[in-house]
């Protein structure tokens, strides 16, 4: 198996198992680092009490040969050396006069054999070396002065098996030991981290359960650990939102159905009567121009629907440039003028101010706010329509004199195919249901709102509030 295998295997892997893997490799660093530092440690304190051993033997050793008269008096004296070694079981010692190099005094095979190791040694340096037998000694070689003044020199041997015996025990037990306790450590981890990730079986069931027709469920998080009790909240608002957008879209299918249908029944059924027996050259276009209207009508709704999913996906190209909204506003009354004047209605602007905004847009919210106006003020009163500084916003208000909106149903007059006044049909010129709608989405394009005001047979004002990073200026 290649690395790049057992990478994607590893990154495949359950967390606990990954927990615990990367547990386990820290652990053998850390404690091999550990029991590296250790060894070396306890080397370094041997190694020192060894230096203090043979420092003290040797200068208790120069204090025996002081009292020794004479050189020629060393191999008599012997046993005062061999009382100076009681107790010291690798300890080895031989006397040698430096002027001969002849052996005075010794007391073991190892003595003898560490004169010749010792002998190209600086006098009072440290040897290590190792014996025949294989085992490890230190010796140390210094000068001395027998009773006369004669001088000699002695050299001092310790035997490190001991030292080496209790280093081999220690790497043993670490050996032994360490690979256990890591295997210890490893499995509990996992069986820990195996624990502390159960909660997120259940983030794992609602996920699953969570389909187009049950978006309801939501994750409980209390009782979560507090990072996954944020992820809980952050999916509980993903999928309000997710909710709320699969019911926008069912209820824009159902209205847009609806609003389809009785134009295509109409389509349908006046074609079928057409259809039905003979007809004459103008029943057939009489039928044709019905035919037309109905047509024109589904194109317009089409349109405006499409145009309001793209403003809701925030799908529409927009081009900021400076807008004079008076401007505007008096292109659009002229190009309504003719509808003004069948309903002898005048339609006055006012006010001045210049925002950064999307000109055809812009253009369209005053249409649409303009036409309702129009088609809802009373007869031979005025529309007006006047733009306004209102703190940090731009205002353009809409108003009319007419019947006014019910309080109750203010709040949803900007709903999609709301209309308020039912005792109008479409061949009296009702619109689509969506102008105001539209109005709402193309405010929300550029930062703003758009807000109304009525009373019941009184004066009606729908404003469009732009923010004032909108403005470009006033007059």
């Amino acid at each position: 198996m290649t690395i790049a295998a057992w990478q994607l295997r590893l990154a495949e892997a359950p967390l606990a198992v990954r927990f615990a893997l990367a547990v386990g490799v820290f652990g053998v660093v850390v404690a091999g680092a550990a029991a590296g530092l250790g060894y070396w440690g306890l080397s370094r304190q041997l190694d020192a009490r060894l230096d203090a051993e043979l420092a003290g033997k040797q200068s208790l050793l120069q204090h025996v040969l002081s009292e020794i008269p004479s050189v020629e008096q060393i191999p008599a004296n012997g046993h005062r050396f061999g009382d100076l070694l009681i107790g010291h079981k690798g300890l080895h010692l031989a006397v040698v006069d430096p002027r001969t190099d002849h052996l005075l005094a010794t007391f073991s095979a190892t003595a003898a054999e560490s004169l010749s190791r010792i002998k190209d040694a600086v006098s009072t340096a440290t040897l290590r070396w190792q014996g025949p037998d294989k085992k490890r000694y230190v010796s140390v070689s210094g000068p001395a002065a027998v009773g006369d003044g004669q001088a000699v020199r002695v050299v001092l041997s310790l035997d490190l098996d001991e030292d080496q015996q209790l280093k081999s025990g220690i790497v043993g037990a670490t050996l032994l030991t360490l690979p256990v306790l890591l295997a210890l450590v490893v499995l509990g981890t996992w069986v820990v981290a195996r624990t502390s990730l159960a909660p997120l079986n259940r983030l794992t069931s609602v996920a699953s359960h969570v389909t187009t027709h049950n978006l309801r469920q939501r994750i409980e998080p209390r009782g979560l650990p507090a990072e996954l009790r944020m992820l809980a909240l952050g999916l509980n608002a993903m999928l309000d939102r997710i909710d709320a957008g699969v019911h926008r879209l069912s209820e824009f299918s159902a209205d847009l159905a609806h609003e389809m249908r009785t134009p295509v029944a109409t389509l349908l059924g006046r074609t079928q009567v057409a259809l039905s027996q003979s007809r004459s050259i103008d029943d057939l276009r009489e039928v044709l121009a019905g035919n037309v209207e109905e047509l024109d009508r589904l194109t317009r709704l089409i349109a405006d629907m499409l145009f309001l999913a793209r403003a809701e996906e925030g799908d529409l190209a927009s081009t900021r440039a400076d807008v004079d909204l008076a401007g505007e506003a008096a292109k659009v009354a002229e190009f309504l003028s003719v509808v003004a004047d069948e309903r002898d209605v005048r339609v006055e602007v006012t006010g001045s101010a210049t925002v950064r905004a999307d000109q055809l847009l812009v253009e369209r919210a005053i249409t649409n706010l303009l036409t309702n106006a129009i088609r809802h003020a009373d007869a031979h009163s005025t529309v007006t329509i006047n733009t306004r500084m209102n703190g940090d916003s731009v205002v353009v208000d809409v108003s009319n004199g007419g019947p006014g909106i019910p309080a109750h149903q203010l709040t949803c007059i900007f709903d999609r195919f709301v209309r308020l006044d039912t005792g109008r049909d479409r061949s009296g010129g009702a619109g689509t249901g969506l102008g105001l709608a539209i109005v709402k989405s193309i405010m929300r394009l550029h930062g703003g709102d758009v807000e109304v005001t009525s009373e019941l047979n009184g004066t009606t004002t729908f404003s469009l509030v732009f923010p004032l990073q909108s403005r470009a200026g006033t007059g």
